[in-house]
């Protein structure tokens, strides 16, 4: 399937130079002169090498074609992350470099959806939002509630994030999946 160059998200994954590619971050550029591009980047699935590559605006890319499955996150072991097909209930293992910078934001139970290309795991699709319980967080300090000032707070699952004054340990908070940052509380 053929996407354009400003339709790359992040999590995608593209065909691109005879290999998969995932795409890590994406930058839309428009510079003074000249056209517009899309700065990517992108990490091989295979070798885990990282490239940054610019896509005009009038390119196409191939998105590869992958199976999404539905599966359901048990557990983490020495082997790896431990998920469960919700149709046949096989388990399947996923190591920690392939689920790259996720594994904050994945809780016992949670519904996970797997990709597959080729019946073979390539990465994972994390729901947009999370809601994590605050282990730690740093006191509020009295009187600055009016400013729009934050604190970081570590989370059950060992992940930091940025939250406003007022979060006390052992709250509960949605958490943006794409950037890691604080939406409100849960």
């Amino acid at each position: 399937m053929k996407i354009s160059a400003f339709d790359i998200r992040p999590g995608n994954i593209l065909e691109y130079e005879k290999g998969l590619w995932r795409v890590l971050k994406t930058d839309f550029v428009k510079p003074g002169k000249g056209g517009a591009f899309v700065q990517v980047e992108m990490k091989n699935i295979e070798t885990g090498t990282k490239s940054n590559t610019r896509f005009r605006s009038g390119e196409t890319m191939e998105k590869a074609v992958v199976e999404p499955r539905t599966m359901q996150y048990l557990y983490t072991d020495a082997t790896g992350y431990v998920f469960m097909d919700n149709e046949n209930f096989e388990q399947l293992i996923l190591s920690e470099d392939l689920l790259e910078g996720q594994t904050g934001y994945l809780l016992p139970n949670t519904e996970i959806q797997v990709n597959l290309h080729n019946e073979r795991p390539i990465g994972v699709e994390l729901p947009p939002v999370v809601i994590l319980e605050v282990r730690e967080a740093e006191p509020s300090i009295k009187g600055q509630t009016a400013t729009g000032s934050y604190k970081s707070a570590q989370m059950e699952t060992g992940i930091t994030v940025m939250v406003p004054q007022f979060v006390n340990a052992g709250e509960k908070i949605r958490v943006n999946t794409v950037d890691g940052s604080y939406i409100d509380r849960a």
